[in-house]
Formats: structure tokens, C-alpha cells, sequence
């Protein structure tokens, strides 16, 4: 036996050594991942799809496929049904955009943010939008929020970070 005295890990150390127990207890406890899939439900435990839900899916298809003008109306249609989604809102938002129409753009993106102060799309939308009008300050202050919800990391800060970088290196900031 040696008289060296024991040497504590370092704080770092301790950190990542406490994660990767949380990380290994949390697997432990948690169901495998063919419970939380549900890829073929029987027919009595698939929730019935409304209207809104399938005019939604199908303004998603139409913005996938660039159909912005095409995705409107539908949006529009699932809003009027259902006024607090705050997915169906900043689609909208996001459509308009594409199409130029930033007033239109800006009133959605913050009527899904009232609903949902925390909807990672709306906020890197608008931020996008920010930069479009020129407000790079706003875009900034919507980068903030988005680190503050993501903790580690998620796409919507990094895409937008990515398109504030492209907007200060193209004005030369």
C-alpha cells in the first residue's frame, strides 16, 4: 500500500462522471424503444384524425413541396378551426415569408408565440424573418431565447446562428 494520499477527480471530471450515471440510470429505467414505438397500433388505439389534422398534414406536404401559396388556405382553414394551434400559425408565418409577405409573415409568427412563448420553429422563423427586414439586434435576441430552451443544442439554434453568421459576413459586420 502506498502513502500517496488519494487525489479527488477534478471538477470537470466529477461533471462528466455524474452525467454518464445520470445518462446510464435513465437507460435503465427507461422502456425499450420498441414500447415507445407505435408504428402498426391496432385500429382501436389509433386516435381518429380530424379535419384540421389532415388539412395541416397536407399544408405541410404543400410546403415541403414549395407550394407556399397552395399551403395557405389550409392553414388559414385549421386556424380558423382551431385558433390556438400554434404549429398551424407559424406554417402560416413561414409560407408567407417564402412569399414575401412579411406583414402577414410577422403577425403569425407572433400570434404562435403568445400561444407557445417557447415553439422553437416560430422563433427561428421570425428570427429569419428579422434578418429580412434588417433587424439583426431582433434576430440576435430570438438566438438568445432559442440557447436558453435548447440545452443542448437543437436545429432551429443552429440553423438560425448559421443564417445570422450569413447575414453579418454578406454586410461585412
Amino acid at each position: 500500500m502506498s502513502n500517496t494520499p488519494m487525489q479527488w477527480p477534478s471538477k470537470a471530471a466529477r461533471s462528466i462522471g455524474s452525467l454518464v450515471w445520470v445518462l446510464a440510470v435513465g437507460l435503465m429505467i427507461a422502456p425499450p424503444p420498441d414500447v415507445l414505438a407505435d408504428d402498426n397500433p391496432s385500429p382501436s388505439s389509433q386516435p381518429a384524425t380530424s379535419p384540421s389534422d389532415m388539412k395541416l398534414a397536407s399544408a405541410r406536404a404543400k410546403i415541403k413541396a414549395k407550394q407556399y401559396e397552395a399551403a395557405i388556405p389550409l392553414l388559414q382553414e385549421v386556424v380558423a378551426a382551431d385558433g390556438r394551434n400554434a404549429d398551424a400559425h407559424n406554417l402560416l408565418g413561414y409560407s408567407n415569408r417564402k412569399l414575401g409577405r412579411y406583414p402577414d409573415a410577422s403577425k403569425a409568427y407572433g400570434r404562435a408565440l403568445s400561444l407557445d412563448p417557447k415553439h422553437k420553429g416560430a422563433l427561428e422563423y421570425q428570427g429569419e424573418l428579422f434578418l429580412k427586414l434588417g433587424q439583426l439586434d431582433k434576430a440576435e435576441k430570438n438566438l438568445e431565447r432559442l440557447d436558453s430552451i435548447c440545452w443542448l443544442g437543437c436545429e432551429e439554434y443552429t440553423d438560425l446562428k448559421e443564417s445570422i453568421a450569413a447575414y453579418k459576413k454578406k454586410r461585412g459586420s
